[in-house]
């Protein structure tokens, strides 16, 4: 049986993407045989923050993140992309270093410290932006991140903003949702399910990286 291919657009800084991120790595990959591959969804290009506001530092920090993974799919490929979104995950999230040195980071995962120039040149804007609207064109524009599309039976592929997930569930449960979600991605005339959020992220263990 062939694996399923899927795409997840992530930003490093959601920790909401983050939790998601976790949860279909770590519960439902392995069991539904599942192929990730990585894409960027930048929130400094969606949301456009002005460059006062409380959110601008923390956008900017993590496009520069994004500019790296791009530089990194060009000169290495899909499995290095995914080594450097959990660390920066990693980083973000366990270690509270919103601002850590990237090239520190890339040594750590056996990549080349020089790979962090991509950071502050904006060529890396343009492959970033037409990733990032590959996805928005599967979801529509009025979502964030996490984003995941998969092909389906009839030959297109879908796309669906979420799962929102404030802790990784259980294996059992885990692959309930994933089952309940490729169902509906793929209804035709679904569009939405939704709850206001009443809690914050658990990230649950660090990751060994």
């Amino acid at each position: 049986m062939s694996q399923t291919a899927v795409e997840f657009w992530v930003d490093p800084i959601c920790p909401w993407c983050w939790v998601t991120a976790n949860w279909i790595v770590t519960e439902v990959a392995p069991h539904r045989d599942l192929a990730l591959s990585w894409q960027p969804i930048s929130l400094l290009f969606k949301n456009s923050p002005d460059p006062e506001s409380q959110y601008y530092e923390n956008s900017a920090a993590s496009h520069r993140m994004l500019r790296v993974m791009e530089a990194i799919r060009a000169a290495r490929g899909e499995d290095a992309v995914f080594a450097w979104y959990w660390q920066c995950g990693t980083r973000v999230h366990h270690d509270k270093d919103k601002f850590f040195d990237l090239a520190d980071a890339l040594e750590h995962i056996g990549l080349d410290r020089d790979l962090a120039l991509a950071a502050d040149d904006e060529s890396w804007d343009v492959e970033l932006r037409r990733r990032m609207d590959l996805g928005l064109e599967l979801v529509g524009d009025d979502v964030g991140t996490p984003i995941i599309a998969f092909g389906c039976s009839d030959g297109t592929k879908r796309g669906i903003f979420g799962p929102v997930l404030t802790r990784v569930p259980s294996t059992e449960t885990s692959l309930q949702v994933w089952d309940a979600m490729a169902a509906l991605t793929t209804l035709d005339g679904f569009w939405e399910l939704k709850r206001t959020r009443t809690e914050r992220p658990e990230l649950g263990p660090r990751p060994e990286v």
